[in-house]
């Protein structure tokens, strides 16, 4: 008795038509893209003269207006950073590192690619075009280089719509539409900062979004090509990228609350924050105008004048960089490198909670302390000049110590034994360098240091007991690890085989 053979099975082709009919489409957008950049090249190349009269007519009644409205500019400027190399390249290489520890090579790959093509590009097609900046009346903006096109406008476009692409998987579907409204919010308010700086052309911003559209086309499409040419299905770009990544990519995705009573916590805080602030103003006033000939005074008199008897060149850069390790720009710079790698490799959002308001209280309190008590600087040279803020407490030395101490808190039970006492190296030796370095510059007395040790205990203390950082790790929260090479080689390789 012979056996039927089953007739073969087709693959349907619905998702292959909806594949086809969304890649010509996101063809047509692409080609439209560069055919208008390549209209607009053209023209800047011939001066044309309504494009002319357009770019340097708007640049002039820009700067007119603009350069009389002082908080306006400062606005500006803001917001024109958010478009910066600087800031572009801290999004895109924490976002990179942290894919990796949560061993989603491709999409961090796709990142890289991104982000190298907008690099390459503007730089390489300024030199080509040569075109000169605008030349207004007043400069509201410092801007190297040549004009076309907008570098702020290109790199904003690829390096925000890169990583809306990656991450819109982690939004809820009725976030993702809002999410793409608000990207391009700011990408447009990047470019119109660019013009009314008076850094760019009205064509310089127009040419830098259609390039920097196109590529970000280019590199969408090829990862949806590496999706099909590995067996997965090719989703709607509101979906994003990768969806079945969403868990992954999302920051706490296990995290249920962030603090189980957040209104008595709250409480808890702002009770704990006047209490704070009440020991730093006594013991503020009591040693900066009450402790005339006492052992406080001899030692805050005699420290700041033994270092400026001891100064030498070399000592004076070398306190000035050391110095520098506690001020805004390097706490706020440390700040948002560990916290991201927080949230990738423990996700959970309650340590980041924990950093944010030990620097927020940190911030508040020192400013505040300093406000009321009014200490003078020592009497003698200081090597910083003058400062908006008074002597006591120490605000580089607070903003130090509170940061690596906080670091340590979180890093000693959650890590092995070399990390942790790394960790409490670096909260006991920045601290200690940054305050010598700080009296060494005659910028704070020895009772400086102290009240900023006293800030730091108190108000730690407070949030630990408050805000219970660990709480994760006694729940048996297990960390993310870093993929090695290796790992990423072989899931590479079995993605490339499917």
């Amino acid at each position: 008795m012979g056996t039927e053979l089953e007739p073969t099975r087709r693959v349907p082709l619905r998702p292959l038509e909806h594949f086809a009919g969304r890649s010509l489409a996101g063809l047509l957008l692409v080609v439209g893209c560069g055919l208008g950049f390549g209209l607009l090249l053209m023209l800047v190349r011939v001066e044309f003269g309504p494009l002319y009269d357009l770019d340097h007519g708007t640049a002039a009644e820009l700067n007119r207006v603009i350069s009389e409205q002082g908080p306006l500019v400062t606005v500006l400027r803001a917001i024109t950073d958010l478009g910066g190399r600087p800031i572009m390249l801290w999004l895109v290489s924490v976002a990179v590192v942290g894919l990796l520890i949560r061993r989603q090579p491709r999409l961090a790959i796709y990142l890289v690619v991104a982000g190298a093509g907008a690099l390459f590009l503007d730089p390489a097609l300024k030199l080509l075009v040569g075109r000169l900046r605008p030349a207004v009346e007043v400069t509201l903006a410092g801007s190297a280089g040549n004009s076309f096109p907008s570098g702020h406008a290109l790199g904003s476009i690829v390096a925000y719509g890169a990583l809306l692409l990656v991450f819109l998987p982690a939004l809820a579907p009725r976030w993702r539409r809002p999410a793409i409204a608000v990207v391009a919010t700011v990408v447009f308010l990047i470019g119109f900062t660019r013009v009314a700086l008076g850094v760019h052309f009205v064509s310089d911003v127009i040419a830098g979004w259609l390039l920097g559209l196109a590529w970000l086309g280019v590199t969408a499409y090829a990862f949806r090509l590496w999706r099909l040419e590995v067996g997965q299905r090719v989703p709607h770009l509101i979906e994003g990228l990768e969806p079945e990544a969403a868990h992954e990519i999302a920051p706490a995705p296990d995290e249920e609350k962030i603090l189980p009573k957040a209104r008595l916590g709250i409480a808890e805080i702002i009770t704990g924050w006047v209490l704070v602030f009440g020991v730093l103003f006594g013991f503020g006033m009591l040693v900066s105008y009450h402790a005339d000939d006492t052992f406080v005074d001899r030692i805050d008199t005699a420290v700041p004048q033994w270092f400026a008897d001891h100064r030498t060149p070399a000592l004076d850069d070398f306190s000035h960089w050391w110095s520098k390790a506690g001020d805004t720009h390097a706490i706020l710079l440390v700040s948002l490198v560990f916290c991201p790698l927080v949230l990738a490799v423990w996700r959970r959002w309650r340590p980041v909670v924990f950093v944010a308001l030990t620097m927020f209280g940190e911030l508040t309190l020192f400013l505040a302390t300093a406000r009321a008590v009014d200490r003078p600087r020592p009497p003698v040279e200081n090597l910083d000049g003058p400062m908006p803020t008074a002597s006591f407490p120490s605000g580089h030395i607070a903003a130090t110590m509170c940061l690596w101490v906080a670091i340590a808190v979180l890093v000693w039970p959650r890590t092995g034994r070399v990390l942790r006492w790394l960790a409490v190296a670096a909260a006991v030796i920045m601290p200690v360098g940054v305050a010598v370095s700080r009296m060494y510059r005659g910028m704070h007395h020895p009772s400086d240091f102290v009240g900023a040790m006293l800030l730091t205990g108190l108000w730690i203390g407070l949030l630990y007991w408050v805000v219970r950082p660990n709480a994760d790790v006694h729940a048996g929260n297990e960390p993310a690890t870093l993929p090695d090479d290796d790992t990423v080689s072989a899931e590479l390789e079995t993605a490339g085989s499917r």
